[in-house]
């Protein structure tokens, strides 16, 4: 027997009739919103905390090798806010695999800084935007890995190849390298090998092995090593002599700043007797200090007013800095500065040419090696075991 519906359950059955079905997501659109979601989050990662970055040059070594792929943390110095927002997201200059430009300069914002819990200390292995590089944005430029060796207010000098700070030698990194010349009597099967095993490689050639100079009166090499490592060649019978290379204090290099004022657009004069050995001193400028411009300390100052701190009506006259046509007497700066050194004190580009780095071209910390992978290696030893996971010092 059947049930009659009352009028209530009629009702509700009609409606619920003419209700209408929700429509599911298709694939494509499924997948759209999670790749979407995927690349937003994966870019505020990368903005805000860490970002990976691999170690191309041998700058660094032995601290850092070729090969290397580190962790940099931005929360430690705090992450900055985008100045070239119109820009492919998870790209740096460039689209992947191509020359093509991933970004537009079309807007430019003011770059902010939000806080961290350091700051730049010395010893620090930081990761920054190189800042002679005008054909880019300053958050865009080429990311340069470099060890702070001294910050805003130090006085800064290098003696015979050693840092002092503050008048104080500075502690050297235990796997820093120097360059030198070590001379034999004829190359020979020990003497690659002992390459090989202590590390000494020559990065301008495919294979890695070191080659003698060529001219010399007798085979000599030009290694980049650690003091420890030379003093091994030092004790093997098939090594005659190993000498540090050293520049002569008092004999100034033109292309050391700021005889090079403007690396790479200005033409070398001599300012002063300074060399990649022998340097300084130097004060790192400091946020709210004022300084006095001179003839001497103009080629100092010039990049800092000119491009860093954005001042409009700059420019430069027969050595003078002048500002809406005026001479500037005085400059009072607006942010702080630092001086990066490559560990690899011979092989490295660094603020011995171009100068100081900016607080604001300042990106993040290194703080883990993720993988080593060793270039010159074959198959079966191509992964650094022994440097996975280990923190930078």
């Amino acid at each position: 027997m059947a049930v009659q519906q009352s009028w209530e359950e009629r009702m509700k059955a009609a409606s619920a009739s003419n209700k209408p079905l929700e429509k599911k997501k298709g694939f494509f659109r499924e997948w759209g919103d999670a790749i979407l979601f995927a690349v937003v989050a994966a870019t505020l990662i990368r903005w805000a905390t860490f970002e990976a970055y691999t170690i191309p040059t041998p700058s660094m070594e032995d601290s850092l090798l070729v090969g290397d792929y580190l962790f940099v943390s931005k929360l430690h110095y705090g992450p900055r806010t985008p100045q070239t927002p119109l820009q492919v997201p998870l790209t740096h200059q460039t689209m992947w695999g191509t020359g093509l430009k991933s970004y537009s300069d079309l807007i430019q914002l003011p770059s902010y800084r939000l806080p961290g819990f350091s700051e730049v200390k010395r010893g620090d292995v930081v990761v920054f935007n190189v800042p002679f590089e005008s054909q880019h944005p300053a958050d865009l430029r080429t990311n340069y890995i470099k060890r702070c060796v001294a910050i805003a207010g130090d006085v800064l000098e290098i003696k015979d190849t050693q840092v002092f700070i503050n008048g104080k030698p500075m502690t050297n990194p235990p796997q820093s390298q120097n360059r030198y010349f070590l001379q034999v009597p004829q190359p020979n099967d020990d003497l690659y090998k002992a390459f090989q095993e202590q590390h000494v490689t020559n990065f301008n050639r495919p294979d890695g092995k070191p080659e003698p100079l060529f001219g010399t009166q007798e085979p000599t090499f030009m290694i980049d090593a650690t003091e420890a490592t030379a003093d091994f060649f030092r004790k093997q019978p098939y090594v005659k002599a190993v000498l540090q290379d050293k520049a002569v204090p008092g004999q100034a290099e033109p292309d050391v700043f700021p005889n090079n004022a403007d690396y790479p657009q200005s033409t070398p004069a001599p300012v002063n007797n300074w060399n990649k050995d022998n340097f300084g001193p130097l004060q790192l400028p400091r946020k709210g200090q004022t300084v006095q411009l001179t003839p001497q300390n103009t080629p100092i100052y010039q990049k800092i007013i000119m491009r860093y701190e954005h001042n409009e009506g700059v420019t430069m006259q027969n050595g003078v800095l002048l500002q809406n046509g005026q001479p500037l007497k005085s400059y009072t700066f607006k942010q702080d500065y630092y001086f990066m050194m490559g560990d690899n004190r011979h092989d490295s580009l660094d603020s011995r040419y171009w100068g100081f780095v900016p607080e604001d071209h300042i990106v993040g910390k290194a703080v883990m090696i993720w993988m080593s992978v060793d270039p010159y290696a074959d198959a079966f030893h191509k992964i650094r075991w022994n440097r996975i996971f280990n923190t930078i010092d």
